[in-house]
């Protein structure tokens, strides 16, 4: 999420009241997650284990709870509790926008495109041309839908993500400053849920068809003319690449790569990336072809018993 203009380290300091190390002047763009970071992002970590690749990312702002050597090049802010403090952030550059009418005043809709009755779309929302936005689908603020889109009755796009920290008090919330963008020709079935990127994008690519009841985690990248059938799941941050295929009731673990062409049977659990063109199938997943030969022997196995008892 890049702000909406350049802030220096002090004025964040400023913002979410803590100590920094660095020039004062130090230019800061926007704040991302590790996975998405650039070049004048904040990045924040809370714990040991990832101070190394939170320190040594593209990252040049390290939002930190503990006052470390400053790698050169960056700078440092330094809090009592990160991820409170990246909360604050993205609370200041997007707030909660509350919406008064169904149609928000100045989403832009393009030339041909029917919005169905009981839509409800959000604040800067743009829908481009020729699209179908059926009844009772919500679009949440900033969400892009390019030409030739059709989304079903009862979708939703732009839910917060499931991120989450456990606090003694209760569950904390990281609060969804990024958008979900839909390109052309894609097509979403009734009963979707595709959330929004904590501070990126959540994307479909062109092309990409999705069937009923489908969850798309936060932050995770939907190549080009995927096919994915209904109740799959797919966490977080997961990068789909082109021509992917996923069948019905497929688990999708978090932050993994699915790689151009990989084939997924129906109810898979899949926990690890996959290589390019190859089946897979089970839970966990593996190469479809090795899981059926495995399936094979195992039937087996009462014949071989008999034979191995007849020997006796």
């Amino acid at each position: 999420m890049k702000f909406p203009k350049p802030h220096t380290l002090k004025q964040i300091a400023t913002l979410i009241d803590c100590n920094f190390k660095g020039a004062e002047d130090f230019e800061i763009l926007g704040i991302n997650e590790i996975h998405v970071v650039e070049p004048g992002d904040i990045v924040f970590v809370d714990h040991p284990k990832y101070y190394d690749k939170a320190l040594q990312s593209a990252a040049t702002i390290v939002l930190i709870n503990k006052d470390v050597d400053c790698p050169e090049g960056k700078a440092l802010l330094i809090s009592d509790d990160p991820f409170r403090d990246f909360n604050k952030i993205t609370e200041h550059f997007k707030p909660f926008k509350a919406s008064n009418s169904a149609i928000a005043d100045d989403a832009i809709i393009g030339e041909g495109t029917i919005i169905q009755p009981n839509c409800f779309i959000g604040n800067n929302v743009k829908i481009g041309k020729n699209c179908i936005i059926h009844a009772n689908v919500s679009i949440y603020d900033d969400a892009i839908i390019g030409d030739h889109v059709t989304i079903h009755s009862g979708t939703v796009l732009g839910a917060s993500a499931f991120y989450y920290k456990n606090r003694p008090e209760g569950y904390d919330q990281l609060k969804s400053g990024g958008r979900v963008i839909i390109k052309d020709h894609v097509d979403i079935g009734a009963l979707c849920t595709i959330d929004r990127g904590v501070t990126g994008d959540t994307t479909i690519g062109e092309g990409s068809k999705l069937d009923n009841q489908i969850q798309v985690g936060h932050d995770t990248l939907i190549g080009k003319k995927c096919l994915i059938a209904s109740q799959t799941g797919i966490a977080g941050c997961v990068v789909i690449e082109d021509n992917v295929t996923i069948w019905g009731q497929v688990g999708v673990k978090s932050g993994i790569t699915i790689a151009k062409g990989t084939v997924l049977y129906a109810q898979s659990g899949l926990g690890h990336s996959t290589a390019e063109g190859k089946t897979y199938f089970g839970s966990p997943a593996q190469e479809a072809r090795y899981q059926f030969k495995e399936m094979a022997y195992i039937k087996k196995i009462p014949e071989i018993l008999q034979k191995l008892k007849n020997l006796q």
